[in-house]
């Protein structure tokens, strides 16, 4: 499911307008966005928690030439999977 048929499902399910829908959708998104670029987490209960971890600085292999490099330490994005999301 890409993003636009996301839209026209909520806005079926929600019985609003597809443009109501992709509107709604872009502000939660958006806001999700900043806060983890603030480096809050955002706890959707039950069904994700988006949070900033950091990566560590490592060695790593180059698979085309075989020679070792650096890589630096980052911050990067996770996202758990709620219960809702079982399978």
């Amino acid at each position: 499911m890409n993003k636009s048929e996301l839209i026209k499902a909520a806005a079926a399910k929600a019985e609003v307008s597809a443009a109501l829908a992709a509107k709604v959708i872009d502000a939660a998104l958006e806001e999700a966005v900043a806060a983890v670029k603030k480096g809050e987490s955002v706890q959707l209960v039950g069904y994700a928690t988006i949070a900033v971890a950091n990566r560590a600085a490592r060695k790593a292999k180059n698979p085309r030439t075989g020679a070792i490099v650096s890589v630096p330490a980052k911050k990067v994005v996770r996202i758990k999977a709620g219960a809702k999301f079982a399978l």
